[in-house]
């Protein structure tokens, strides 16, 4: 059992109300990020961008997420701890593509900054 399922008080409020919405609103949620994939447009790599030059904000049943982890917890019907990031594997913040995204720690993220620093964009992640 993890600690957050032992004491919820540990959950931030992100993790309450994403936690409520896989539970109670999931077919609405998953419509929304089927809706924001449908608006972004294919890049070189592979990515579906948005038209924004930070990455898209969504608000939904009042709160508002970054789209991308929006879109991951949502369609994996998973609720992303605080101390969780939803990693690119392409390196675009900007990218919405489900099949790009992951869930990891901040250490997961940084060793991936490092090898796309020294390698480049892995195209097997891609």
């Amino acid at each position: 059992m993890r600690e957050v399922d032992q004491y919820p008080c540990l959950e931030d409020d992100s993790e309450i109300r994403l936690r409520e919405v896989i539970e109670g609103e999931l077919e609405e949620a998953r419509a929304r990020a089927f809706s924001l994939i449908e608006a972004a447009r294919h890049d070189d790599r592979g990515c579906l961008v948005t038209d924004t030059t930070k990455p898209r904000k969504v608000r939904f049943g009042g709160h508002q997420w970054d789209a991308y982890r929006f879109i991951y917890c949502v369609l994996n019907e998973q609720v992303a701890a605080r101390d969780q990031v939803v990693r690119h594997r392409c390196h675009n913040r900007r990218c919405i593509n489900p099949h790009h995204l992951e869930l990891g720690s901040q250490a997961d993220n940084k060793r991936d900054d490092w090898a796309n620093w020294a390698y480049g964009v892995d195209p097997d992640f891609l």
